[in-house]
């Protein structure tokens, strides 16, 4: 009796269909109404009993694979022509007659880029300027987005979690607004379908989206995350339940006083462990938000984020972290992504970590394939969240354009600092970008200030000779730098004839 027990045990783990319900899952990302990745091979990805065959169907391929012993499958479909006719993706187990399907419906074909960052890419499109007007406009269904929802998390994980939506009035208020409006100008001008996956999360590092495994590597980084990990490690959550309860309490009386004496009420204290949750510390937002993503096929990826590194004694390490970032996410997906970024807009952040991420995503623009958006002319001094996202994604895509599609564009960027020279009393400062000539909007350049030997900063008078900027001052007669711009909030004007302003830089490394 014990021998025949054993041998049904053995059965039912060995044929797991036989004795209970066998397993077909595709990764959250394959869902109905998506869009796939035009001229790229697409790797389709889910889950089923270890050893089962799949096969995949659709526009007319037909591919097979089978379950690891995980249980994970990964199926490629060869390279797809763009397609704006709603169609159907089959994945089957075989044999067909006794296997499971699931159908993903509704699938188009065309560009894919992958949004992420921090609450400026989080930011919803009802939020955005004119917003009555965009949803009156909003009835575009070849543009669609994914939003990702998954939490931090400790180790990278299988898969995603969201769903697709078609852009309409109805849905387009909670679509990312600088994804959104950088997808609205690429349908505009490419006549494609356009996916868009958002994976942002407000408040968040950028050291939370990289993989702690590469920031280790790095050598600028390495104590920071062993730092981030020690803490962790250390961390006592009930401890600081405590306090911030204490805290909250002694912060209701405050306001009860407050109240009484006709006063404002102060700011409510933050429970320090809600932004360790949301970001899980060092590769916690890549392991939770970015892994399950890959390797799904997408043209590139665009970034706004930066405002949480701008903390005094962060922004020093951001001219590490960005390229680290750019280069993890590449290695990852196995594909050189073309990648662009948003500047940090004026603002009236106290300190100079703000200048120092600005000119960190200047610097990493010496990275092959990158791109970025100089905003420093569209922000608003006491709004970390600038309404108007419509400008920030058009120039998002008039990079991606010209320099991923080879579109004729106005220009791609700002123009940019390339080079400088000490002649005389004055220091020339060559530029690129410089489309349709340098030019002073509104009057006489502004912005400039430059230092001699003393580093003592004094006002500038500039002027515009071809794609050259002359600084000089008549405080200064022996002048080593030049600076533009160098302010979190600055009063500046020098642009192109495209009407895109120019980066802040500066020409020291001053301390």
């Amino acid at each position: 009796m014990r021998r025949a027990l054993r041998f049904v045990v053995v059965l039912l783990l060995t044929f797991p269909a036989a004795g209970r319900a066998a397993e077909l899952k595709l990764a959250a990302i394959f869902s109905d109404q998506m869009v796939l990745q035009r001229d790229k091979p697409v790797p389709v990805w889910g889950w089923a009993d270890p050893g089962t065959q799949i096969v995949v169907q659709f526009a007319g391929q037909e591919k097979s694979g089978t379950a690891g012993a995980d249980g994970k499958w990964t199926v490629a479909l060869d390279p797809l022509p763009a397609c704006a006719e709603p169609r159907t993706l089959t994945v089957a187990t075989a044999p067909a007659k006794s296997g499971l399907t699931r159908v993903v419906q509704g699938v188009l074909v065309g560009e894919v880029w992958l949004g992420s960052g921090q609450s400026n890419m989080a930011f919803l499109v009802r939020n955005s300027r004119d917003f009555d007007q965009e949803q009156a406009a909003a009835t575009l269904p070849l543009v669609r987005m994914f939003r990702e929802e998954s939490p931090a998390a400790q180790e990278p994980q299988a898969n995603a979690a969201g769903a697709w939506s078609i852009c309409s009035p109805e849905t387009v208020g909670a679509f990312s607004a600088t994804l959104f409006f950088f997808g609205r100008e690429l349908h505009r001008e490419l006549k494609v379908p356009v996916g868009l996956i958002n994976s942002s999360v407000g408040g968040t590092p950028i050291e939370a989206w990289i993989s702690a495994e590469s920031q280790r590597q790095i050598p600028e980084l390495q104590a920071q995350v062993e730092a981030d990990t020690k803490a962790a490690a250390e961390l006592d959550e009930a401890e600081v339940n405590a306090k911030y309860e204490q805290a909250v309490a002694r912060w209701k009386q405050r306001a009860a006083q407050a109240k009484a004496a006709g006063q404002a009420e102060p700011p409510r204290p933050r429970n320090p462990l809600d932004r360790r949750r949301r970001s899980g510390g060092a590769g916690g937002l890549f392991n939770g938000k970015i892994a399950p993503l890959i390797p799904f096929a997408v043209r590139g990826v665009i970034w706004y984020q930066g405002e949480a590194n701008s903390q005094p004694g962060k922004g020093p390490l951001y001219q590490y972290q960005l390229p680290a970032l750019v280069q993890d996410w590449r290695t990852r997906w196995g594909d050189e992504l073309p990648f662009g970024w948003v500047q940090l807009p004026n603002f009236q952040r106290p300190g100079e970590d703000w200048m120092l991420v600005r000119e960190a995503m200047l610097k990493t623009l010496r990275v092959p394939r990158t791109g970025m958006a100089i905003t420093v002319d569209i922000g608003e001094s006491k709004n970390i969240h600038p309404q108007n996202k419509q400008e920030v994604g058009r120039r998002l895509a008039l990079w991606a354009l010209g320099e991923v599609y080879a579109r004729q564009v106005p220009a791609t960027s700002g123009p940019l600092p390339a080079g400088h020279a000490v002649r005389g009393a004055e220091i020339a400062v060559s530029f690129t970008h410089t489309d349709g000539g340098l030019q002073a909007k509104g009057g006489d350049l502004k912005g400039f200030v430059i230092a001699g030997p003393d580093r003592q900063w004094k006002p500038a008078q500039a002027r515009i000779e071809g794609d050259q900027v002359l600084v000089s001052s008549p405080e200064v007669k022996t002048p080593v730098a030049v600076r533009y711009a160098w302010e979190a909030d600055p009063v500046c004007n020098l642009y192109n004839g495209a009407g895109l302003p120019a980066s802040p830089f500066r020409t020291d490394d001053f301390r």
